[in-house]
């Protein structure tokens, strides 16, 4: 239970706090095995829930994905005219099939309190928790179950509003709840509530890398010991015409497929302008093994292992030597103790923009060389755009499915690569023809400020 670790006839020392708790929690090591001394304490994926363009609902979602259909529709609005970009991904509102009726997540009263963000991931939090079939009644369940979920960027609708009836003198308009509204970890806060959940209450922001750095930070909770089962991702509802006109002038987004939205989002093609922007929230059950075990929960894929790293280049755009993703992807293929020739799948950042996709893909043919004859790359993001700070644990969902379900997703409208790669692009979906190895895969994200993250899923065994 503790997170020494043997490899090559070396102990790997990754926790003596952790295991200093457990010596405390069990009442002494006379209670626990050599075993559980030497062995850290592994992390499954147990339950998963999603909010995105492409409808809400796991399976709905990911049938979609598999299919190749695409979730971006064109702005409406005469508060986006004028507005160089004019697509984004909505999550569909309603009482339909894969539509999110916000009646069953939320009252009135209890909307009132929460942004946007929140909503979505209070839904996907809760289609997670009853995937994974947990429900903890006890205080020591509530006790050992956390919450880590973050979001990329607060309210700029609720900040806006606010300031225009404080710049008009009307003070006594603004709303009570408009600070918990807008507030980073109101999404955590609001699940821990609804759910009951006392353990780690934590929120990521990050930019773009807000989602996975939720899941990854999530893992080291459970392996280190302060929770058995964290509730964990990142949500966002950005689709805000101050927030798209900021991303225009930063010229991020893409303008030359506004009459054709389902072409938009093009990762690693030729034609490439920019990324488009969409909103949703991807919330994964992870669960200490023993714990999953004990109670017959069904497992969907194992984490491995995590990286991070910096940049230290440029506020938005990403080192063009591609050191930041290379040292992120090396860095959870290391934490795994696995080598790259083991992983035959990627889960790429890749957003759609000219700069960043051709980064990645020199980060990701210079890390695995040779072994590149045997992976595979694909980016969700031309079926459900750039979701930023709910991107990455959306992808990762997607990611663990693939792991599964043996089925690799394809990226949409790559029809010219460029840069070209010395991997192989998954363009329509297909089987995920393995060897006798397990099924391991890697998911990025890589956000502004130069924070890169890495996470590497495995199947179980």
């Amino acid at each position: 239970m503790s997170n020494f670790r043997i490899c090559n006839s070396t102990i790997y020392f990754n926790g003596l706090i952790y295991l200093i708790k457990a010596f405390t929690f069990q009442g002494g090591l006379g209670r626990l095995s050599l075993t559980a001394m030497l062995q850290p304490r592994r992390v499954v994926v147990t339950g998963l829930g999603l909010v995105t363009c492409l409808g809400c609902g796991t399976a709905h979602v990911w049938e979609r994905v598999i299919k190749g259909h695409c979730g971006l529709t064109k702005l409406d609005g005469k508060e986006f005219a004028g507005i160089p970009s004019q697509v984004a991904g909505r999550v569909p509102i309603g009482s339909g099939p894969g539509e999110l009726n916000v009646e069953d997540i939320a009252s009135s009263r209890e909307r009132r309190s929460m942004a946007q963000a929140t909503l979505y991931a209070l839904a996907a939090a809760s289609e997670a928790l009853a995937d994974a079939n947990w429900k903890p009644e006890t205080d020591k369940e509530r006790q050992r179950t956390g919450v880590a979920v973050g979001v990329g960027m607060v309210s700029m609708e609720e900040i806006h509003e606010a300031g225009a009836l404080l710049s008009d003198g009307k003070y006594s308009k603004i709303k009570p709840h408009f600070i918990p509204r807008i507030l980073v970890n109101m999404s955590a806060g609001h699940i821990s509530l609804r759910h009951g959940l006392k353990g780690p209450n934590h929120a990521v922001s990050t930019a773009c890398s807000t989602g996975l750095h939720a899941l990854g930070d999530a893992s080291r909770f459970i392996q280190y010991g302060d929770a058995d089962v964290m509730v964990c991702g990142g949500t966002e509802a950005s689709l805000y015409p101050l927030a798209v006109a900021g991303f225009a002038k930063m010229r991020a987004l893409s303008t030359n497929f506004n009459d054709t939205p389902a072409k938009a989002s093009r990762p690693f093609d030729k034609s490439r302008d920019g990324f488009v922007m969409s909103e949703g929230a991807g919330i994964v059950v992870l669960e200490d093994y023993e714990h999953a075990v004990n109670r017959g929960a069904k497992m969907y894929a194992e984490v491995l292992g995590y990286g991070l790293s910096g940049d230290a280049y440029h506020i938005s755009s990403p080192s063009e030597d591609g050191t930041g993703a290379r040292s992120c992807m090396g860095n959870a293929i290391k934490n795994a103790y696995l080598t790259p020739k083991d992983v035959t799948y990627i889960n790429a950042h890749a957003t759609s923009t000219p700069l960043g996709d051709a980064v990645e893909a020199r980060a990701i043919s210079e890390l695995f060389g040779p072994e590149c004859q045997h992976l595979s790359v694909s980016s969700s993001k031309g079926a459900i755009g750039h979701l930023l700070g709910a991107a990455g644990s959306v992808e990762a969902i997607l990611t663990i499915l693939a792991i599964n379900k043996g089925i690799l997703p394809p990226t949409l409208n790559l029809e010219d690569p460029e840069p070209v790669g010395t991997f192989n692009h998954i363009r329509e979906s297909q089987d995920w023809k393995q060897g006798p190895g397990r099924r391991i895969a890697l998911t990025n994200s890589f956000g502004f400020g130069g924070t890169n993250c890495s996470l590497c899923l495995g199947e179980l065994v």
